[in-house]
């Protein structure tokens, strides 16, 4: 098969792998729907109110929002790794996650409804990114110091985090931050992807249509510049992007690790480091791969495993197995 060929066909198999994953965690839970229920439910078929209102109302709205956050938090920490050059570098390498998690926290702790814990998260994750372009850029300083920078303001914003749940209610409000972060789909509803959708479909977008400059990131001042581009706007443009992502992702589904982290390798290692090819793959892995797991959290027990916990017992033990392999594969 040529290599035309063999292109085509995986750019035909990405574009299908999170389709499929929906439609078959669609029927899959604990209460378990046959594909042709699944099929009569979508195209407004004969099927009992039962069925029809758990594709609609519970599974579908947190198959949408985990394909979005997947595919969010994957281009979020492709595009982070190019521009620190870096290839541990994740979502939360300037403390968006971390800053979002404490607006989130706060907003729950003055008893604010869910549009408004998502909006107060978006706000402060925004504001620790500022914090940390402020602190980590001036004359002389690289991209380094805004990585520490990043460090800094995390480890601020985590101590408010604490302070939050300090000063709640033990017995209402701080069981429900504790379970805020450590991740979940529970609260998807199409009303909350209203307000978190739209930055995460954009700043994929905006990536996705720069994705041949994101190869540039690693450049120095001088090479950049003698390809023609404006390295300076494009990284701004690249933070500004992972940034809006990943404080609408945190915003609407908590703190969930690792698939910023562990999709971009993945893929890395399959389609290599052109970022023509790497970040249209981790968009769709990272969409399939989330509503992989959140079809288990649900699925898995009577109550509901926090995302946090399954992204980590799975990314971690695989992460070490990527790492250890000593060349890539290919197929």
């Amino acid at each position: 098969m040529g290599v035309g060929k063999l292109r085509l066909r995986w750019r035909i198999a990405l574009t299908l792998l999170p389709v499929a994953a929906g439609l078959l965690a669609l029927g899959m839970g604990r209460v378990p729907i046959s594909p042709g229920g699944v099929f009569a439910a979508l195209t407004g078929g004969d099927v009992d109110n039962l069925t029809r209102m758990t594709v609609f109302n519970l599974r579908l709205p947190r198959i949408l929002l985990a394909a979005l956050a997947g595919a969010g938090l994957s281009a979020a920490g492709c595009a982070f790794q190019s521009l620190f050059a870096n290839p541990l570098a994740t979502p939360d390498t300037l403390g968006v996650a971390s800053g979002a998690s404490f607006g989130a926290a706060l907003g729950l702790l003055l008893g604010l409804p869910l549009l408004g814990v998502q909006a107060m998260a978006m706000v402060m994750g925004a504001a620790a990114v500022a914090l940390t372009w402020l602190g980590g850029t001036g004359k002389g300083r690289g991209m380094s110091s805004i990585v520490l920078s990043g460090i800094m303001m995390g480890s601020l914003f985590n101590a408010l985090v604490s302070l939050v749940k300090f000063l709640a209610d033990e017995e209402s409000q701080l069981p429900a931050i504790t379970y805020w972060l450590m991740g979940g789909l529970n609260n998807a509803a199409f009303e909350t992807l209203l307000l978190g959708a739209p930055p995460i479909l954009m700043g994929i977008l905006i990536l996705y249509l720069l994705r041949w400059r994101l190869n540039l990131l690693p450049l120095s001042e001088d090479e950049a510049r003698a390809s023609g581009v404006n390295i300076t706007a494009l990284r701004i443009t690249t933070v500004i992007c992972a940034t809006a992502i990943t404080a609408a992702c945190v915003a609407m589904c908590g703190q969930v690790g690792w698939v910023g982290l562990l999709v971009p390798h993945m893929c890395r290692m399959k389609f290599g480091s052109n970022h023509l090819s790497l970040l249209p793959a981790s968009v769709s892995v990272g969409a399939a791969f989330l509503i992989a797991v959140d079809t288990v959290a649900r699925s898995a027990s009577a109550q509901e495993i926090p995302l946090s916990i399954l992204t980590a017992v799975i990314g971690a033990p695989f992460f070490i197995f990527l790492m250890r392999r000593k060349a890539g594969w290919n197929g």
